[in-house]
């Protein structure tokens, strides 16, 4: 019992580190955040040339509106080519090819590029499109963004720093208020964008790429070693190796980019649990080069933080299965645990940070906040299982989130044909809501009440995310 109650304490404190850097991200952000640079717009003769790709793979439902979205950028068309890395194997290669055409024939310049293999990924097609792109700067706009029309001229203008090799905008939501999943979601990026990475930005840390809304100057690209798919995350890997070589990123928190937000739990669990997987052999691969490089000490801590904060779900899972022996045998690493409310502070501070800038009556989101930890915590086994496979499979195979072009309440995917049932993981996650809430009946039996609230959050977490798959795999059934 004494190693439990060891590890048992230390996996708290690993925790605890990551919760105490929440908390600090937090106060940056609080302290920092009129500090943001002012942003103007160039006048049309200055701007640069802009290539926007679009990277799609099997995209039925969503592939139209994103192209007319990109189309529908506010920007010089003699400055503009639009390109549609198409990899898909379904009907969204013919539809994406007469879409283009359609625009093609508009005036539009833009191309149609489609693989026959998929050799690299995302990572492949976007710097399969690199060489035959010809902009100065290159957007990248996923498959479920919509960006607003005025988009690339409220960020081009950073690039007038000739040391700026990524612009980053914020992520908005599409379908938000779709679900009780998707508000959890919503809440969960807002907390990450609207606080972290201004925070991250302001405070003069490294900031991450991620994936789309975002602009790379191209010569940045090819100076970092271009796309590579030797991770699941290669934006997060590019965003690194592009920093430690001297590039400034930009953050704009004020320039917001609505995406669509899986409505699926098993869709949100794949992309889950590839950014856990893709974060994972990132830190593996860039860690040794971020430590040896001449970043300040305290740039390189915060950006081992960053890079293995997914840790944290195998963490959450230990000490669930610790729940039944430390109710069993209590011990006084229990009352120890105490000392760690602090940092268990961090977390919902930043989200609560995150509703008070981004919502005028930000208090009518509050009861998304414990449903968002609660989901945290349900996904925990799904997370940890994804961090396991993407130590021991660096090949992990690049998985993509399913998106049915949901926007509002009471519209329909079940039928659809991306949707997807639920995994064996779903089993486990019952039984670890039946073993928690076993923990939570004995605490109670024997008078442990400070334990109960805990204890009880932890059985809802797993439960709801597994009585979600199997609710939603049976109106798929149906």
């Amino acid at each position: 019992m004494f190693l439990v109650e060891a590890l048992y304490i230390l996996a708290g404190a690993i925790l605890s580190i990551y919760g105490l850097n929440s908390l600090f991200l937090t106060l940056v952000y609080w302290f920092r955040r009129r500090r943001a640079p002012a942003v103007t717009e160039l006048p049309d003769a200055a701007l640069p040339t802009v290539t926007v790709q679009l990277p799609v793979y099997n995209e039925q439902f969503v592939i139209e509106r994103l192209v007319a979205a990109a189309c529908a950028l506010d920007y010089p068309p003699d400055r503009l080519q639009i390109q549609v890395l198409d990899d898909s194997t379904d009907e969204t290669q013919a539809l994406a090819a007469a879409v283009v055409q359609r625009y093609q024939q508009s005036g539009f310049h833009i191309q149609h590029l489609h693989r026959r293999d998929r050799v690299g990924f995302k990572a492949g097609a976007l710097q399969a499109g690199l060489a035959q792109a010809q902009g100065e700067l290159v957007a990248i706009l996923d498959a479920d963004f919509v960006p607003p029309p005025d988009f690339l001229r409220r960020t081009v203008s950073a690039f007038a720093d000739a040391q700026v090799g990524c612009v980053q905008a914020r992520w908005a939501h599409l379908n938000d208020d779709y679900s009780m999943l998707t508000r959890a979601q919503a809440l969960g990026l807002d907390g990450y964008f609207a606080v972290e990475q201004t925070a991250r930005y302001l405070g003069g840390t490294f900031l991450c790429f991620n994936g789309t809304a975002g602009l790379w100057r191209r010569t940045c690209i090819e100076d970092a070693g271009g796309w590579q798919a030797d991770t699941l995350t290669e934006d997060l890997d590019l965003s690194y190796r592009a920093q430690l070589r001297g590039w400034r990123f930009v953050y704009r928190p004020d320039v917001a980019v609505p995406g669509e937000l899986p409505v699926q739990m098993d869709g949100f669990k794949r992309q889950q649990s590839r950014w856990a997987a893709g974060g994972l052999q990132c830190a593996r691969k860039i860690l040794p080069q971020l430590w040896r490089s001449a970043a300040p000490l305290w740039v390189k801590v915060e950006e081992t933080l960053y890079l293995t904060r997914h840790i944290c779900y195998p963490l959450i899972l230990f000490l669930a299965l610790c729940t039944v022996p430390m109710v069993l045998n209590p011990v006084p690493a229990l009352d120890f645990m105490v000392v760690f409310l602090l940092a268990a502070l961090g977390a919902p501070l930043l989200y609560l940070s995150a509703l008070v800038a981004l919502y005028p009556r930000w208090w009518m989101r509050l009861p998304y906040l414990p449903l968002m930890m609660l989901v945290g915590t349900g996904i925990s086994l799904n997370n940890s299982r994804a961090l396991w496979q993407g130590w021991r499979d660096p090949r992990m195979p690049f998985l993509r989130t399913p998106k049915f072009g949901i926007r509002r309440a009471g519209e329909r995917w079940s039928g659809n044909r991306y949707a997807l049932p639920a995994g064996p993981v779903v089993w486990a996650e019952l039984a670890l809501a039946g073993y928690v809430g076993l923990a939570l009946v004995l605490a109670l039996w024997t008078g442990q009440w400070a334990l109960a609230p805990w204890l009880a959050f932890y059985a809802l977490g797993f439960a709801y995310v597994a009585g979600t798959s199997l609710w939603q795999t049976r109106q798929i059934t149906r």
